[in-house]
């Protein structure tokens, strides 16, 4: 059994190519015999203005969960129930945890995320994490 996590979202493509580099996936490859997913696309009788409906990231190692993106057309408007957990530490703990969290936020900042709140270590279960959201809102905790 495998799973999938979907995320509800106004721009599939941006939002898969933010998680795809935030998890060191890759955009799923288009169905065998097309060369990208716009001519797949096309191909299938899907109109230009429906291309974005959704996008999918796979992990390249085929490990992961895949994720599916599909636009909708209301925004978020409240807390998520369920996000998504990005281990950039694992292994790690007190400063030299911290650091790595601290690098790996900076590095997504800088790919368009947004940094909520940073949560000290608290031994012996609480190794500390930041709280983080990724393009469209959408929190996630870099543990």
């Amino acid at each position: 059994m495998t799973i999938q996590i979907t995320f509800d979202c106004a721009d599939p493509a941006s939002l898969a190519a933010f998680w795809a580099d935030a998890l060191g996936y890759k955009v799923q490859d288009p169905p065998p015999g097309f060369d990208s997913w716009e001519q797949a696309l096309t191909a299938m009788g899907i109109p230009p203005e429906r291309h974005n409906a959704a996008s999918a990231v796979v992990d390249p190692k085929g490990e992961g969960p895949r994720l599916f993106f599909q636009r909708v057309p209301e925004p978020k408007t409240v807390k998520n129930r369920v996000h998504v957990d990005v281990r950039a530490a694992p292994g790690l703990a007190g400063d030299e945890r911290m650091a790595a969290l601290e690098a790996e936020c900076a590095r997504l900042v800088a790919r368009g995320a947004a940094r909520l709140a940073r949560h000290e270590p608290e031994p012996p279960l609480g190794g500390g994490h930041i709280v983080m959201a990724d393009p469209e809102g959408n929190e996630f905790c870099l543990d």
